[in-house]
């Protein structure tokens, strides 16, 4: 697997353990301008459904999610279980072409309606990793401020450092 994919991983999984404990009725409280916990949820599993499933893969997991969640949509508040539901979904997905890239393939460019993406898939991966890493801020910000007492440190285990530099 390619070390960025594997950072990817990381970074998904810093974003459940900072989510943890997070009550359905937490997850949907909003404050404004933030949205809340559970449109962030299904807001990463919208760009990785965009990016590595419907642009790399031609298929689609989680039907109107880009209506619920995506970006430029008006504010919601959906069940949190429910948007864990389609992450999960779509992240499985999502890895059923991530771990089978290459350095070469970081290079190539995907198509949308027929047009190449001005950005790279290793730029779309590195868009993907940074806006994890985004909303895990703002998921714990958010949980400050609705009082959540004993949130995770930030940053947790991390993963074995490689000899390759990665």
């Amino acid at each position: 697997m390619h070390p960025l994919v594997e950072h990817l991983h990381f970074a998904r999984s810093e974003f459940v353990r900072c989510l943890e404990g997070v009550s359905e009725e937490a997850a949907i409280q909003r404050l404004v301008p933030m949205n809340c916990i559970s449109w962030m949820v299904g807001h990463l599993a919208n760009q990785e459904q965009r990016y590595w499933v419907e642009r790399a893969q031609k298929r689609t997991v989680v039907s109107g999610l880009n209506n619920r969640v995506g970006y430029g949509q008006p504010a919601s508040t959906p069940p949190l279980s429910e948007m864990w539901e389609a992450w999960q979904t779509v992240t499985a997905a999502a890895d059923e072409y991530l771990v089978t890239l290459t350095p070469s393939d970081l290079l190539t460019t995907l198509m949308v309606d027929g047009k190449l993406m001005t950005e790279n898939v290793g730029q779309l991966l590195y868009r993907n990793l940074y806006h994890y890493w985004f909303h895990t801020g703002e998921a714990h910000a958010v949980r400050q401020q609705l009082g959540d007492g004993d949130l995770p440190q930030f940053v947790g285990v991390l993963p074995a450092f490689r000899s390759d530099g990665w």
